[in-house]
């Protein structure tokens, strides 16, 4: 015979089998899936044992449920108690199951009505004190419990804003587990989450273009890049302006859509970095450092989870120093550039993030940096050179969009020197082409210029037979291979776009053909 400890610290004898089914999530990637977590109290030797493919940080979770149970003044059963996760074949990470293991054992044990918890969601980690702390991806969490037809979830109150953005979704935020339990009892009210007032963007950068003095030929590459989502490489030495003019970039970027902004939250979320309480306002800038490894930035791990390709979806991918990151991430690249996705395989499954992300990248002509320079001799050997040149391959380079040369500008000429147009100008025209863009493109599930697939390219970028015709001399002179042919295109409607145009012309295919590189 085995006993319970109760809240007035009475044993109270067990003589019978009592469980409990209680709904949680568990994260697949940047999704959620549906746990049952199951409960059972049988007579027998005392132990707690989590069964269902739980890992280190779930097995955890028998201590401080057990703590936060008993400083809350709970029964505890001091017999057999089996915790199940289903489904078994789904690996259970992190420590959102405290919650709703907790609840399980205390429906259980009779403390709470199992009519109470029913078709209601609950995710937390709990600290030995009772309190809930924040667990990352609760926004897909609240979007799987909406879509299973669930009515409430109870979440950390510091996740309780981010769920509250899924509509039709009753979300109460959670402080500690008494507050919980009288509520579930009906000894206290819970106040629902209201849902969040989605903030205003942004109007403000920390680089603007205004700040940026000549570059005039970059400044235009970089505006086209943005109202089309193309990819781009400036190149230049140092001190050029290089990655001023990249990370200028966000202020000229257009405001995302409620689908888009829900995307990245979505992300960020399941990530663990999102931070805020509405939806996401400002497009993604990642910049991960040159040593970043292929994990980091395109994705996977033994358990795949989104790199830095993903975590800029929507938004832009800085890519500083582009030589100098490594093969195996330069080469991950490839295949995130062209299918806009990332697909991670293990063994446990198959995983595919999202990666519509603006790539725009920065390199020096040569080691040293003077390769072309017209003040400073170049210093490399030409083997150095070659190899430098040789880091990116063909196949990396054929998706981009434009290359950029960046000059040094003379001081003489930075002190003479017009105001240059600031980024508000800039992002009102980059804003108006990514409209009409937005337009054609709709019917077809797209949304910039950079996403149009081969197959819709002569139906949505038609040529002049004069555009035809040049871009097939262009494709013998400069050996563009035919990604490259479709990439100009692309662009060609992208710069028709800014000027205002409904169809392609010639003076489009010209400008776009000159962003490709020359050779030599």
């Amino acid at each position: 015979m085995g006993f319970l400890l109760g809240e007035s610290g009475a044993f109270i004898p067990d003589f019978f089998s009592m469980s409990a089914k209680i709904l949680s999530a568990a994260m697949s990637g940047i999704d959620a899936e549906l746990v049952e977590v199951e409960s059972d109290v049988a007579g027998g030797m005392p132990s707690f044992v989590v069964v269902g493919l739980p890992d280190t940080a779930v097995q955890e979770s028998r201590e401080r449920v057990r703590a936060a149970l008993r400083s809350g003044g709970f029964a505890f059963p001091t017999t057999r108690l089996t915790i199940n996760l289903a489904p078994a074949d789904i690996r259970k990470q992190g420590p959102a199951f405290d919650l709703p293991i907790a609840v399980a054992i205390m429906t259980a044990t009779g403390e709470i009505s199992p009519t109470k918890t029913r078709g209601r969601l609950f995710l937390g980690e709990l600290s030995l004190d009772g309190c809930l702390r924040p667990v990352p991806g609760v926004l897909a969490a609240a979007l799987m419990a909406k879509r299973k037809g669930l009515n409430e979830a109870y979440v950390p109150a510091a996740n309780a804003a981010e769920a509250a953005l899924v509509d039709g979704l009753a979300v109460y935020g959670v402080k500690t587990l008494r507050e919980l339990t009288a509520h579930l009892k009906g000894e206290a009210e819970l106040t629902q989450e209201p849902k969040p007032v989605p903030a205003e963007p942004r109007t403000v950068h920390d680089f603007d273009f205004a700040d940026i003095a000549g570059l005039e030929f970059a400044k235009r590459g970089v505006e086209i890049a943005a109202a089309g989502g193309h990819n781009i490489l400036l190149s230049g030495s140092p001190g050029s302006g290089k990655t001023l003019l990249a990370r200028a970039v966000p202020s000229i970027l257009p405001t995302m859509t409620p689908e888009e902004a829900l995307e990245v939250t979505k992300i960020h979320s399941a990530a663990g970095i999102w931070r805020g309480t509405a939806l996401a306002q400002e497009r993604p800038w990642r910049a991960p450092h040159h040593t970043a490894s292929a994990a980091a930035v395109i994705g996977g791990g033994s358990e795949p989870s989104p790199g830095e390709v993903t975590l800029a979806h929507r938004g832009v991918l800085f890519l500083d120093e582009l030589p100098e990151f490594a093969r195996p991430v330069l080469e991950g690249l490839r295949q995130p550039l062209e299918d806009r996705e990332v697909t991670v395989s293990r063994s446990a499954g198959t995983h595919r993030f999202p990666a519509r992300f603006m790539l725009v990248a920065a390199r020096n002509p040569c080691p040293c940096g003077y390769y072309g320079d017209k003040e400073r001799r170049c210093e490399c050997p030409a083997n150095a050179l070659q190899r430098y040149q040789r880091r990116l391959s063909g196949p990396l380079l054929d998706r981009i969009d434009l290359y950029v040369d960046v000059p040094r500008t003379p001081y003489e000429k930075l002190a003479q020197a017009k105001s240059a147009e600031s980024s508000a100008d800039v992002r009102a025209r980059v804003e108006a082409a990514r409209a009409r863009a937005t337009a054609r493109l709709k019917p077809y599930g797209l949304t910039t210029n950079a996403d149009i697939p081969q197959k819709l390219l002569k139906k949505l970028c038609p040529l002049p037979p004069e555009s035809e015709a040049l871009l097939l001399k262009a494709s013998s002179t400069l050996k563009l291979s035919p990604r490259a042919i479709h990439r100009s295109i692309k662009l060609a409607r992208t710069i028709a776009d800014l000027a205002g145009r409904e169809n392609i012309e010639v003076a489009d295919s010209a400008e776009a053909l000159q962003y490709r590189p020359r050779i030599e």
